[in-house]
């Protein structure tokens, strides 16, 4: 018995029609034909009543058929499971996200996925919520990590949340610490302090100066429209504050001061998005698994 002709019994089982499953399954008629004699031979009884044209099942035929389903649907399985084991082997995976992320929460998992997964290339965008979610829905994108709530609310994704991360205010150690040197400020105390504020379009930046305004004062920018490492070099060189997440202090500490925001502080919330109509490549949901339990 051959599994090509179990894909053939079960192309005439469900059209009744040998022509039309010649058809179904990209082969000549005569050929499907004597490789259904041929199984029917191995098996030493008939499948199909051959009438006037009418083509039912027999007997065997019946149960057959439901046998032959399970073995190609076994078949499919195990081609899938094979083909997903190579994309851990080679591939890649197109991840999106915002740049203080790049900076502050992926090096880590990366670095351990790509000591797992070496064949594996990991792309990387980086840009603002806006953007990804853009490039998600565009199909340009496996995965994203992108900023709670999304500026435009998409029911064609699905967000996990990730984690919620602390605000904190970074100042150069030469200059006069902010909030008059308490251990924290209030967001009210960056009243009259100098900004150096991100570019129009990053998270942080729509964060920041919503704060301020809640407080009844604009924000004063002594500098505007950098991304996370021209922000933290300007900082470093005293030209002014800026609000950031905990980890990219943590991790770009050298040469900044760093002061936590008293309660309730300001926070963002991180979630990890993709579509919802398309699964992601395995290489990808293997990064999103690591993500998620990093």
């Amino acid at each position: 018995m051959q599994f090509q002709q179990l894909q053939y019994f079960v192309a005439v089982a469900e059209t009744r029609h040998f022509t039309r499953a010649a058809d179904l399954v990209h082969v000549a008629q005569p050929s499907l034909s004597q490789q259904i004699k041929a199984l029917e031979r191995e098996l030493g009884a008939e499948l199909f009543l051959r009438a006037r044209g009418n083509i039912t099942l027999t007997d065997a035929g019946e149960a057959l058929l439901p046998l032959a389903r399970r073995i190609l649907a076994d078949a499919d399985t195990a081609r899938h499971e094979v083909q997903e084991l190579v994309q851990l082997r080679r591939g890649r995976v197109r991840l999106g996200a915002t740049p203080s992320l790049c900076t502050g929460l992926l090096p880590d998992v990366l670095r351990a996925f790509h000591d797992r997964y070496p064949g594996i290339r990991l792309l990387i965008e980086e840009g603002g919520s806006h953007d990804l979610v853009r490039e998600l829905a565009r199909g340009a994108l496996d995965l994203a990590l992108v900023v709670l709530p999304l500026p435009t609310p998409s029911p064609a994704l699905t967000t996990v949340e990730l984690l919620r991360e602390d605000l904190v205010v970074v100042s150069s150690p030469d200059a006069s610490p902010p909030g008059r040197g308490r251990r924290t400020v209030r967001v009210s105390d960056l009243e009259g302090e100098r900004l150096v504020m991100f570019r129009h379009g990053y998270d942080l930046r729509e964060l920041t100066v919503a704060a301020c305004r809640a407080e009844g004062f604009e924000p004063d920018f002594a500098v505007e429209g950098g991304e996370m490492d021209a922000v933290l070099g300007f900082v470093r060189a005293g030209l002014g504050v800026a609000v950031v997440p905990r980890m990219v202090a943590a991790r770009s500490g050298r040469g900044l001061r760093v002061t936590p925001l008293a309660r309730p502080g300001l926070h963002r919330t991180i979630a990890l998005a993709h579509r919802s109509d398309v699964a992601p490549p395995r290489a990808a949901r293997e990064l999103q698994r690591m993500l998620l339990e990093r």
